[in-house]
């Protein structure tokens, strides 16, 4: 009787020095991974700090706290260029509604051409599509703005978005042809049989079941088109047109006269859309990149 209770005892001690040990193991994991949250986070919270100090103390005092605060940084620096800021969000959204509505119809329409029809050559326009996946962007600059210029686009909206019409992104067509690809095809034989044509069974069936690629689609098409850079710069002149990240700039002077407080405090504004954005469709986000689909 007595070895069976010692032996029960020491169950029992080995059973808690595990459950302790495991708890422990789960605080340090926490511990180092909100450690590591912080570093990563640390830029934008010193960019907030920064954001609420005086010009003068933004450099000075490095640290995140300041003896002075101010919110004239947001009010000045909304109109500090010759157009309020309202301006430059509204081209910054024009653009990337019309990126996204093009990304989204026509990357989806040659998605379910490259997953369920059949068609000439199919293989090998499906390699050329992978292939230009690994064309570096930067390489088509010169082209593209010889032929946007014979068309009358510069300096205007439409060089950045009539190509997302032609289904120019590579990467979402290959990313919706991995979720179509999940949809039973079973799914296909019940439609053809209610008399479903090609388009039809397109807009009803497939767009409805895609939906968490498609938002992923608008997600990152939104959040590359809102902070690109390199391309406004290339075909927007007038300053009417400039979209956030080109306004962002014009606050940065060569001559050594940068108002750094009013770039910290229109920067922090630029990224609320992202944030907003991202945050209100997280969940389709996640199911997109994960291309589960439906299984059969």
């Amino acid at each position: 009787m007595l070895t069976q209770l010692s032996s029960a005892q020491a169950g029992r001690m080995r059973s808690g020095g595990r459950e302790r040990s495991r708890k422990l193991n789960r605080i340090l994991t926490y511990v180092a991974v909100s450690a590591l949250a912080l570093i990563m986070l640390y830029p934008l919270i010193w960019m907030i700090s920064a954001s609420f100090k005086p010009e003068d103390l933004i450099f000075s005092n490095l640290g995140l706290f300041s003896p002075q605060w101010t919110l004239a940084n947001y009010s000045d620096g909304w109109n500090a260029l010759d157009y309020p800021f309202t301006q430059f969000f509204m081209n910054s959204l024009i653009i990337c509604l019309g990126a996204i509505v093009g990304n989204v119809i026509s990357c989806s329409m040659a998605a379910y051409a490259f997953a369920r029809l059949r068609f000439t050559f199919k293989p090998v326009w499906f390699a050329i599509m992978l292939g230009s996946i690994m064309l570096p962007s930067h390489a088509l600059i010169v082209p593209q703005y010889i032929l946007f210029k014979n068309l009358g686009w510069i300096n205007t909206f439409l060089p950045m978005i009539v190509p997302k019409f032609l289904a120019t992104d590579a990467f979402f067509i290959f990313l919706m042809i991995q979720f179509i690809r999940n949809i039973p095809l079973e799914l296909d034989d019940a439609a053809k049989m209610d008399g479903c044509g090609m388009f039809s069974f397109y807009w009803r069936i497939i767009l409805p079941l895609a939906t968490p690629a498609l938002v992923t689609t608008a997600i990152f098409t939104f959040i590359w088109t809102w902070s690109d850079f390199f391309t406004q710069l290339i075909y927007l002149n007038s300053e009417s047109l400039y979209t956030v990240p080109l306004a962002l700039s014009s606050f940065l002077d060569s001559t050594g006269n940068s108002a750094f407080g009013q770039l910290f405090a229109m920067s922090l504004l630029s990224l609320v859309p992202i944030m907003g954005f991202f945050l209100a469709f997280q969940r389709l986000l996640l199911d997109g990149i994960s291309t589960s689909g439906l299984k059969g």
